[in-house]
Parts: structure tokens; sequence; C-alpha cells
């Protein structure tokens, strides 16, 4: 198939794109400057931004499939970098050139989490932006909600093991933890979730589903941050454990300016990140690559 990617430049993205051209597919690269994207000759780009729906009016011709990957994990208000334009305004814009253009196959990329009373408005968005891909018609849509993804990342595109052994576990003597640390996640590889998207192209019991997209081990954080820093070949230290009540006023306050973390990054933490991908595991069939210290011994280059 000819299928459009949206985000196709970010993390996942650029694994998607490789996982298309190795199965045979052509990918198609939406991207704001095409001489920005790092893709080379053999990946063809086309210009649009998702943001701005008259950009979009001839980009979908002749294509069969979107893949819809476009998404933040904070807000950058100063610079229109918002959840509802990146998740809910983009999403609507992306959706209706593709109905526009009689495309009939949407493969969506949402969150862990999405739900319309989430604890944080990134999982709000993320559910609003799923709205608008079931109600939009498709013939043959799927939407996967992957937990934390991990992987090794292009110099340019940080994934969260990265961006924490770079942040946290490597410059700190201490560990800062908020409240008891286990909370729990379940990692799944990126390229778990590339052969998810690519294979739910063609699989025939993914139409009209959603999906929740994890790997195979629910971890505590305690335990995450422990495997990550032996990934990256670190010696385990202390570890500080900060009370909630006093934790939250502070990255309310300081959160994504002083704090490398926001008030939204916060509450989806502490209010963990896993869920049952039975389903998925039955309709695809894929071995899962385990958050292991040999999978992560990538982030001895963080």
């Amino acid at each position: 198939m000819r299928v459009l990617v949206t985000g196709g430049t970010g993390f996942i993205g650029r694994y998607v794109v490789r996982e298309l051209r190795r199965t045979g597919h052509e990918p198609v690269c939406l991207v704001r400057d095409p001489s920005k994207s790092g893709f080379g000759a053999d990946v063809r780009v086309v210009e649009g931004d998702v943001t701005r729906s008259e950009s979009l009016t001839r980009v979908f011709s002749d294509i069969d499939a979107v893949i819809h990957l476009v998404g933040i994990i904070a807000e950058n208000a100063s610079k229109g970098i918002t959840f509802e334009r990146l998740h809910v305004e983009a999403t609507t814009h992306v959706v209706k050139a593709a109905r526009l253009a009689g495309i009939d196959r949407f493969i969506h990329m949402s969150a862990n989490g999405a739900r319309e009373n989430g604890v944080s408005r990134y999982q709000s968005t993320k559910w609003l932006a799923e709205e608008r891909v079931r109600m939009a018609g498709f013939r043959e849509w799927t939407i996967f909600r992957p937990s934390l993804i991990f992987g090794r990342p292009d110099p340019d595109c940080p994934e969260f093991g990265s961006q924490l052994v770079r942040d946290l576990l490597r410059p700190f003597p201490i560990w800062p933890v908020f409240g008891h640390g286990l909370y729990e996640m379940q990692p799944v590889s990126v390229e778990n979730v590339a052969s998810a998207f690519v294979l739910a192209l063609s699989n025939e019991r993914a139409p009209g589903k959603t999906y929740c997209l994890t790997g195979p081990e629910k971890l505590s954080y305690l335990q995450i941050i422990s495997r990550l820093a032996r990934g990256a070949g670190l010696s385990e230290r202390w570890v500080i454990k900060q009370p909630l009540w006093l934790v939250r006023p502070l990255v309310t306050l300081l959160g994504g300016t002083l704090l490398p973390i926001t008030i939204d990054q916060f509450e989806m933490l502490i209010d963990g990140n896993t869920c049952d991908s039975s389903e998925f595991q039955d309709d695809f069939g894929l071995d899962p690559i385990p958050f292991s210290v040999d999978n992560l011994a990538y982030l001895s280059d963080s």
C-alpha cells in the first residue's frame, strides 16, 4: 500500500517508516519542511502541516491508507503547541482530509490511559482525538493505545528511558522518587509498536477496534529506574521518597520550567500505566520484546 504517515520524523515514526519499507509498503511522510525531514531519496516526503487544514488539500491524493502518529507529551503554549491543537484539532484536520480523498483505512496513535475524564488533559485530549477517528465513517479504522515506549532513539528523538537516564539517573548521586514509587507501568518496545501499526493495515481482525498495547511485564517505577540504570551501565544509588502532598504543589508551580516534569506528566506517572493487552496479543500474535537490561543497553550512549 501507499501509506501516508504523519509524525514520521519522530521517535516512533522513524521506526514505522522503516517497517513499512521492510514489508513492501510505500511510506509517504507528511512534513512541514521537507528539507529538514532527514529522510533520504528513497523515502517520499510531502509538505503539509496538520495544524493547518488548508495545507492538506492535495496531500492525500493517490494514498491507500493513513497512519496518524502526531502527538506531544508536553505543551509550549507560547509557541502554539497545546494538547488541544496537536491532538484534537490536528486529528480533526487529518481525518477530514483523508475522508475527502476517499481513504478508508486509518490507523491512529493514542495512548494508554486515554479516557474522557482522564487524570490529565493529555489523556482527555487523546480520547477526544480517538472519538474524531471513530465517528469519521472510515470503513477500516484501528486505534492503538501504547504504554511507555522504549527503544534506541535517533539523536534528536529521545524516548522516556534515555530522558530519565540523562536528566535524573546519571547526574544525581541520590535519586528522588515521588511518593512510594510502587505505581506500575508496562513498557513496550518501539519495534513491537511499529510492527503493530504496519500489521494493522492488513489484519482482518483489527478494523473497528481500540487496542491496549503494552509489554509483557508490570513493573513498579522503582524497578523501572533500576533496570534503566543497569542498562546504562550505572551503579544503583539511594532513593529519596518525597511525599506527594509536598511535591504536587511544587510541580504545579514549577513543572516544565525549573523542574523537568509537567503536572500532567506527574499525575500520569503516579496514576500508573498498565492494562490488559491480551486482545492485541490474540489478534496479532507478536512476540513481545521484554524490558530487560540487555534490551536497554542502548542507554549506555545516553
